[in-house]
């Protein structure tokens, strides 16, 4: 387990909005826990890349532990051009890249994930989903953010997605602030 300090940025250039790198967005399907230590050498050879993590809480032998974790394991985006794709694959981390075909909507999502991880959302993994209510967030840090509403027990939960990759993160969101965007489908 890494110390808080080893850990890599969330994205590279640091403080640099994702809409604003340039080049051609990549996924790079990693190999078995090698999304950090990926981002830390795509940094050393300054490939811009974006990492979403978020922060766990677990016990280990009755030893409460935080860990950043990915918040999409197996999974880390990188823009570039072709000879920063080569460096990614040189770095014997990667199991393949996958091309992105639709590059707006991809970043589209991407900066969605960026605004809510900066605004400090607790966001955690959750299923992706293809049906329900497709809303919009109208107040707060979050405001503009649109995605899924489903509930959660007595919470709502907005559901973001990464179409590309079939994923999907949640945040607890107050209904309030929601304006529907279409019906259910």
């Amino acid at each position: 387990m890494l110390k808080e300090s080893e850990n890599p940025p969330l994205s590279w250039p640091e403080g640099k909005p994702l809409r604003d790198f340039s080049g051609q967005w990549w996924v790079a399907h990693t190999k078995s826990r090698n999304e950090k230590a990926l981002a830390n050498q795509l940094a050393r050879k300054n490939v811009s890349y974006f990492l979403p993590m978020q922060w766990k809480v677990g016990f280990s032998k009755g030893r409460k532990q935080r860990s950043l974790l990915p918040l999409f394991g197996g999974y880390l985006f990188f823009c570039g051009d072709e000879p920063a794709r080569l460096e990614v694959l040189k770095t014997n981390r990667v199991a393949n890249c996958i091309e992105v075909k639709n590059q707006t909507k991809l970043v589209e999502e991407l900066s969605q994930i960026e605004q809510a991880i900066k605004a400090g959302a607790d966001l955690t993994p959750h299923d992706y989903m293809q049906v329900g209510q497709r809303c919009r967030v109208t107040g707060g840090p979050l405001a503009g953010l649109s995605g899924i509403v489903i509930k959660n027990r007595a919470a709502a939960r907005l559901v973001l997605q990464v179409d590309m990759l079939g994923q999907a993160a949640s945040i607890e969101i107050d209904t309030d602030v929601l304006e529907p965007l279409d019906s259910p489908a």
